[in-house]
């Protein structure tokens, strides 16, 4: 007991020294720090939903954190209880944001259905399963989307069900058109969308990189679509190249290109933890750690982004960077004085 007790405060001095948290501290459920959403996320734990109901009141027409917290609402329901939602739904039959955050559970259910293994390693059983609830899903997409029609929430959830139910690309068009005409620089539509064209889904390594290189190209300064071809690179070719890939100069660029896009964003941004996630790996996977470091530092204690949202063990996934960038930067600053 004695050395735990003489261990604890050593322990604290190291990682303040890193400038980093310690590694227990690690929230697996989001990608970075939003207060009214953790309030929100641990008062549905406990079975109430009035300050979820209260979370999209404040939020009103902000489609991005409309759809972050859709998501993030809609995963506590599908993954652990939905007892707070019915509740909701028991309260309020007609109210919008609860037929969101139900649409959006739906879904993600499905998902969750089908587990994370490779299509050849996923029992017929799954797949019943999965496709039955995505098939029932529309109705409740439907529902939302007539509830608020401006709102672009709706139709992103319904991006998922065109990847797993296989839609054409004629109809993927259609539902994009949907959503742009609403929102048409809205963050989390671009990146689920990058994902329906790479080629493990419903396209190739080219259609994935020319919808994120449109995608960026045509948004505004400040927008966090900049790091769209950053995303579609690792989706096509991290397995395949490795380290060089990711040190090669138009890696490189790509990467310095973003980090200037998010400079100019807004700070609160809701998606802006994700991209600091995507720009620490890279600029880990680069030998950048200083620069890798400082992304860290502003995400710490989260670690539900990609990369390491891929890995069935994410947060050793993600200590294992996170630490091995914080002594990298150590030394590369002694070595510069």
């Amino acid at each position: 007991m004695a050395l735990l007790v003489l261990a604890c405060p050593l322990l604290l001095w190291y990682w303040l020294w890193f400038g980093l948290l310690p590694l227990r501290w690690q929230n697996s459920s989001l990608a970075g720090p939003d207060a009214p959403l953790q309030r929100a996320y641990r008062a549905a734990v406990l079975g109430r939903w009035e300050p979820a109901a209260r979370l999209f009141e404040d939020t009103g027409q902000d489609w991005e954190k409309r759809s972050l917290y859709a998501q993030r609402l809609g995963y506590l329901a599908a993954r652990r209880s939905d007892r707070w939602l019915k509740a909701w739904q028991l309260a309020r039959p007609g109210d919008p944001d609860c037929a969101l955050v139900l649409a959006r559970a739906r879904v993600l259910y499905a998902w969750k259905l089908r587990g994370q293994a490779l299509a050849q390693d996923t029992s017929r059983r799954r797949f019943e399963g999965f496709h039955r609830e995505l098939q029932a899903s529309q109705a409740d997409i439907q529902r939302a989307a007539e509830l608020h029609p401006d709102d672009p929430s709706p139709y992103v959830a319904e991006i998922w069900r065109a990847l797993g139910l296989g839609y054409r690309s004629r109809e993927m068009r259609a539902l994009w058109s949907e959503i742009t005409a609403r929102a048409p620089y809205h963050f989390e539509a671009h990146n689920t969308a990058l994902q329906y064209w790479t080629a493990k889904w419903r396209g190739s390594k080219q259609l994935a990189r020319e919808f994120a290189e449109k995608a960026a190209a045509g948004a505004p300064p400040g927008s966090l679509l900049a790091v769209l071809p950053v995303i579609a690179w690792y989706e096509n070719y991290a397995d395949e190249l490795g380290d060089a890939g990711f040190r090669s100069p138009q890696v490189y660029a790509l990467v310095d290109t973003a980090l200037a896009d998010v400079t100019l964003a807004d700070p609160d941004h809701p998606r802006l933890p994700e991209v600091r996630h995507v720009l620490a790996y890279f600029l880990y996977r680069q030998g950048r750690y200083r620069a890798a470091r400082e992304q860290f530092r502003k995400v710490d204690g989260f670690t539900e982004a990609l990369p390491w949202r891929y890995s069935y063990v994410k947060s050793l996934y993600y200590r294992a960077a996170r630490t091995k960038t914080a002594r990298k930067a150590l030394t590369e600053r002694r070595v510069r004085r």
